[in-house]
């Protein structure tokens, strides 16, 4: 295993889309076509419904972990004139839409959500489901933080039809968090994982992550431990995405030597997934664990497993449009990405602008791709049997593929492709040989967190 770390330990995407941002063909896209795009994916699925992704960038604190776009502030008055902006863009999307569109998964990231106070929040999600129809099998989630979700924030949401929240725990040890800024005991992680539940919330998650600043093989297994004690039903085991060249990261409060070697994570990874599994977590995809009754692995056992800018979810639409500051839209033929600032985002909203600033118009390869790099993260196989899904370059992906064969990490068929159990851990690798623009197009610029 040691010498699959150190082969395969190289920067790479995560693959929430593809093509990955920084290979986006920028030069094309244009808001026009961006437009065009999200009409076109409309008017396909009307009736399967969209779904709506929420950027609340504000903190009070700064995680130095988190490479998340987010704004460090005190000042609560920021609320309403970001939420007023929010809703606005709703509206100009909706001028888009002929009739009510269908909403079928709202989800409300960060930042940090419940900076916002209940009374906010509940003003946000009226404004976007006010002229909008609700799915009835929709999804309603929001990423809450343990120190400052109240029983006020989770009744003001379940009111209006949340039933899913995740808490960011990463890890119990006291050294870690004062690493990573991120002080929060496990009392107060039991305490809002309570709440939600006698509150009625059907699913509650905790964010893990491996691979942090000090963190050592007893801090993994004393976490997982610990969570156990609480039972989530998701449990998101991420691996640490060390960025400190990104623009406004703030992962730069501790040493690169002071992380886990890459042996070290790896062994981090495999002990927290047999722990997991042996107290009957099912594994979802790459970093996501759900018990037998979540939907996520119903949707595991159906087929219908699905992979998009917020991660494994199991409410799968063509199109998603992503709201406020830096959020990115996908129409399945584009995507596009809001502005970064907060001041221009708003100045664009008022001015009945739509505030994408940059995006990819997928062609045909681009699709054909995405679909296989779709099916290797969320079902861990593929296949090209229907001509549709054939590419001209494959002769040269399954070249690249050979030495994974070789090394026990797929198996390859005539015309398909399954990752093994040894090969799922380097699914991101795998997914790497797939990727001709990222072949054809090698920066020297350190773009991607590693894989291992």
């Amino acid at each position: 295993m040691c010498h699959l770390v150190e082969k395969y330990n190289v920067p790479g995407p995560r693959y929430t889309s593809y093509p990955t941002v920084p290979y986006w063909d920028v030069e094309n896209f244009s808001g026009l076509g961006w437009e065009q795009a999200v009409i076109k994916s409309y008017q396909q699925n009307k009736e399967e419904g969209l779904s709506i992704y929420v950027h609340l960038p504000f903190c009070e604190s700064l995680c130095t972990f988190c490479g998340c776009h987010k704004r460090i502030t005190k000042r609560h008055e920021v609320e309403v004139p970001y939420i007023k902006a929010v809703v606005k863009e709703w509206q100009l999307y909706g001028e888009l839409f002929s009739g009510r569109p269908v909403i079928k998964e709202l989800h409300l990231g960060g930042g940090t959500p419940t900076f916002f106070t209940p009374e906010n929040l509940t003003r946000l999600i009226e404004g976007l489901i006010r002229n909008s129809t609700i799915h009835p099998k929709a999804e309603f989630s929001f990423e809450g933080h343990p120190n400052n979700t109240t029983t006020a924030h989770l009744k003001a949401l379940y009111d209006l039809g949340f039933r899913r929240v995740s808490f960011g725990v990463q890890d119990y040890n006291p050294k870690v968090q004062r690493a990573i800024n991120r002080i929060q005991p496990f009392e107060k992680v039991r305490e809002v994982t309570q709440m939600a539940r006698q509150m009625g919330y059907t699913s509650v998650g905790h964010d893990l992550i491996y691979g942090l600043p000090f963190q050592t093989l007893d801090d993994v297994k004393n976490t997982i431990v610990r969570t156990q004690e609480l039972s989530p039903d998701r449990i998101a085991f991420y691996s640490y995405a060390h960025v400190p060249w990104r623009k406004g990261n703030g992962q730069r409060g501790y040493r690169t030597e002071d992380l886990p070697n890459p042996e070290e994570k790896q062994n981090q990874h495999e002990l927290g997934k047999r722990w997991l599994l042996g107290m009957g977590y099912k594994h979802i995809g790459m970093d996501h664990f759900a018990l037998g009754t979540d939907s996520l692995y119903e949707a595991l056992k159906k087929g219908s497993l699905h992979r998009n800018f917020m991660g494994y979810t199991a409410s799968k639409t063509q199109l998603m449009i992503g709201l406020g500051v830096s959020s990115i839209s996908d129409s399945w033929h584009a995507f596009a990405q809001n502005v970064k600032s907060i001041e221009e985002y708003q100045h664009l909203v008022d001015h009945d602008v739509i505030p994408v600033y940059r995006g990819h118009l997928l062609n045909q390869e681009d699709e054909i791709i995405r679909k296989h790099i779709l099916n290797l993260m969320c079902h861990f196989e593929t296949s090209w049997t229907l001509h549709e899904n054939s590419l001209i370059a494959m002769p040269k992906i399954l070249d690249g593929l050979k030495e994974l064969e070789a090394d026990g990490l797929v198996v390859i068929g005539n015309d398909s492709l399954r990752v093994t159990e040894k090969g799922r851990p380097y699914i991101r690798n795998i997914a790497m040989a797939f990727d001709l623009k990222l072949q054809r197009n090698r920066s020297e610029k350190r773009l991607f967190s590693m894989t291992v």
